[in-house]
């Protein structure tokens, strides 16, 4: 029976067999290990973080239609719809959604009201190198 067998498969199941050899528990006739999976629960980490943030006494805002965070390098994580939560006492903010990270230009005509000091240097910035492109 092992003359059918071509040189390369019997020696691929040899190193098989040499990779597996000892998965057995037992002797010859035993069933293989069964790898015990792990599954990540996610719920779980929501709830206790939720429960960490009602400890606090973060309450939730509603009506915020959207959320920016500047970074020092110019861009800008934005994010539509978030669930955002205060705890005004301990001076702590829960942005909850999913963020987009977008460069400044993208974001320009609604988000002028919104920039600091910091930010309106990043703004002359852009629009001198505009004005330079342009030249």
């Amino acid at each position: 029976m092992t003359a059918d067998i071509p040189a390369d498969v019997a020696a691929a199941r040899a190193k098989l067999k040499a990779k597996m050899g000892d998965v057995r528990t037992g002797g010859k006739g035993t069933a293989r290990r069964t790898k015990v999976v792990k599954h990540a629960h996610t719920t779980t980490d929501d709830k206790q973080l939720q429960a960490q943030l009602k400890r606090l006494g973060c309450n939730q805002i509603p009506g915020i239609e959207e959320c920016n965070m500047f970074k020092e390098d110019g861009s800008v994580i934005h994010f539509n719809n978030p669930k955002v939560q205060a705890a005004v006492g301990s001076n702590t903010f829960v942005i909850n959604g999913v963020g987009e990270t977008k460069a400044m230009e993208e974001l320009l005509p609604g988000i002028i009201n919104q920039l600091g000091p910091d930010s309106m240097m990043a703004l002359k910035r852009m629009a001198e190198s505009y004005a330079a492109k342009q030249a």
